[in-house]
């Protein structure tokens, strides 16, 4: 398996894709959206990121305690049923007078169950495609998260201005309901990968063992500080510049889908493998350019 072509014409990746797409959809325009409204009912930039990208902090924990399960639940099951919740949490962020406090519970416990969906998601991928086509299959999902955070965020952004941040909240958790949907009546029904039931002992040894290798933890290291400290910078865009945060969260997911397509498509092997250190420092200039507020 060579081409993209190929990895769509296996009948139950189109579905897939389709329920991670319109689920990043949803997420990215629901976050800023919930943003935007914590931002204008409390003035702090602290509380507006944490709305935004607390659920990050949370698939940690979740990550740390869940991921067992990702092998004892049903696929189809597990991604209709968490999408059925991500639906449910979302319409509650939109009630008036709801407190922060309240919201951020909520957000930091949809952000736990999103752990458990990547793996769920990514193991149900090593089911449908062939072994050679994982890499081709994640690369498409991949790809699919970024063009749907370009267009979550500047959609979002219109449905803001346009329905008000509920409204937009609502649009989101229909999103979901779609999503839902999707995995119901497009999945196949299989049956767990494992038996036993889940545990955090479990999900502790299996990380345990991931993490005892080092050419492994280097790759963490190199996926996970980065983009946190990418994000670090980009939860302040709403207090930044709140009519215009669904623009600059647009093009910085427009820049980093061309990168993906740079790196994935048009260098060679040879040359993607000297890349891991040199591009961490460029991500900083852009940054700086922020404080003189151009």
């Amino acid at each position: 398996m060579r081409t993209y072509r190929e990895v769509f014409r296996v009948p139950e990746f189109t579905p897939l894709f389709l329920v991670s797409a319109t689920q990043v959809a949803a997420s990215t325009a629901s976050g800023l959206a919930l943003g935007t409204l914590v931002y204008a009912a409390t003035g702090s930039p602290l509380l507006s990121a944490l709305s935004m990208f607390g659920p990050s902090l949370a698939q940690v924990a979740g990550a740390l305690a869940l991921l067992s399960a990702a092998d004892r639940l049903p696929p189809r099951a597990a991604l209709s049923g968490l999408s059925a919740l991500f639906a449910v949490g979302t319409s509650a962020l939109a009630i008036p007078g709801l407190p922060v406090a309240a919201v951020l519970a909520i957000v930091f416990g949809l952000g736990a169950a999103a752990s458990l969906g990547g793996a769920v998601r990514y193991g149900l991928l090593t089911e449908i495609l062939p072994k050679d086509g994982y890499l081709l299959g994640r690369s498409v999902l991949n790809m699919s998260g970024g063009t749907m955070q370009i267009g979550g965020y500047a959609a979002g952004g219109l449905l803001v201005t346009a329905l008000s941040a509920r409204g937009t909240l609502l649009t989101a958790a229909a999103l979901y309901v779609l999503a839902g949907a999707t995995a119901r009546f497009g999945l196949s029904g299989r049956p767990a990968r494992a038996g036993g039931r889940p545990s955090v002992a479990e999900t502790w040894r299996v990380n345990a063992r991931l993490w005892s290798s080092a050419p492994r933890r280097r790759v963490y290291y190199a996926l996970w500080v980065p983009n946190g400290l990418i994000v670090g910078c980009e939860s302040l865009f709403v207090p930044y510049a709140p009519r215009h945060a669904g623009l600059l969260f647009a093009v910085g997911s427009l820049g980093m889908l061309m990168g993906d397509l740079l790196t994935g498509r048009l260098l060679p092997p040879h040359r993607r493998e000297r890349l891991p250190a040199p591009p961490p420092p460029l991500l900083a200039p852009p940054d700086l350019v922020f404080p003189p507020r151009p």
